[in-house]
């Protein structure tokens, strides 16, 4: 691609930001993240106390991008046919029919996906890594592009279980929304006085554009050097003495794929060493399992991958 490509990527990011941002203020950095997930084909999970706008941060996004919606509460009495869809007799036919579930949508928000039981989280292993559902020895493809937004509540633990190390890391990325500010929460306050914002919200791309800007990010640029600074990163967290297991090849593939996805965005063919550090805290945080000595001192996954990028050496 040329650079004029990307610089059209850039723009047209840049009005789906916008637009976004009329519901969800004050929150830019955390709507790059999101569509830098989406460029890269990734899923998202947003781990935060209830109230702050994860359930209408994804809602915004799919209409923005113009994909079809479906949301799925989770709770511990949800099955996994609930999720994936079952077979149905049909007495006319005779026959077994496939009914699907609300996963056949391209963009799927999954609330309060700790509610359910880890059989019914296990559901969605299939759908995120393959993007397809078997019921029945029959595989049934789900729609492209397909996408999904988890969200928890990191602070109620009552009637809630634990996401199992598997389904963490098949999450390119997870992220905290955050209280807003004084100001946007003034902002947020007068949006609100008549309707919610989000009826506005214009479709800015077709979800097959979103195909195109996914192919697109696959020409940027990753010097050796840069992707070596990767490989270190992620190598640093399997012989961190604070760490017991570390982040898989997975993990530096999504970082290498969501560098990518974010110098498209900021309009550049190569990946910089910033656009790495800017991603690591995300993508490689929740993938790393600390020692039990490690916890009580109430040292977090974050902070770790802070302290190896500050010891990792920075290519020129």
């Amino acid at each position: 691609m040329t650079a004029t490509d990307f610089k059209e990527i850039e723009r047209t990011i840049d009005q789906v930001m916008d637009e976004v941002e009329t519901v969800i203020i004050g929150k830019r950095d955390i709507i790059k993240l999101v569509l830098t997930s989406i460029l890269s084909n990734g899923h998202v999970l947003i781990d935060d106390v209830p109230g702050v706008g994860k359930t209408t941060l994804a809602k915004s996004l799919a209409k923005a991008l113009g994909c079809s919606f479906k949301r799925v509460q989770f709770t511990p009495d949800l099955l996994p046919s609930d999720v994936t869809g079952t077979s149905v007799f049909n007495q006319k036919t005779a026959e077994f029919e496939f009914r699907s579930g609300p996963i056949f949508a391209q963009f799927v928000l999954a609330d309060e996906i700790n509610r359910a039981t880890p059989k019914t989280q296990s559901s969605l292993l299939e759908c995120m890594e393959e993007r397809q559902v078997t019921v029945d020895g029959i595989t049934h493809y789900l729609p492209s592009p397909f996408f999904v937004i988890a969200t928890e509540n990191s602070v109620e633990y009552h009637g809630t279980y634990p996401l199992p190390e598997a389904q963490l890391d098949r999450f390119m990325m997870r992220i905290s929304v955050g209280y807003p500010d004084h100001k946007q929460e003034s902002q947020i306050l007068d949006s609100q006085t008549v309707e919610h914002p989000i009826v506005n919200i214009k479709t800015v791309l077709e979800s097959p554009k979103i195909a195109e800007l996914q192919r697109g990010v696959t020409g940027v640029y990753l010097e050796p050097s840069v992707r070596d600074y990767i490989v270190e990163i992620v190598a640093a967290t399997r012989s961190h003495p604070m760490v017991l297991l570390g982040a898989s090849p997975r993990g530096s593939l999504n970082l290498s794929h969501a560098a990518r996805s974010l110098a498209a965005i900021s309009g550049r063919d190569y990946v910089m060493p910033d656009d790495v550090k800017a991603l690591a805290a995300p993508i490689l945080a929740h993938r790393l399992i600390l020692r039990p000595e490690t916890r009580s001192h109430n040292v977090t996954q974050t902070e770790v991958v802070e302290e190896m990028l500050s010891a990792a050496a920075v290519p020129c």
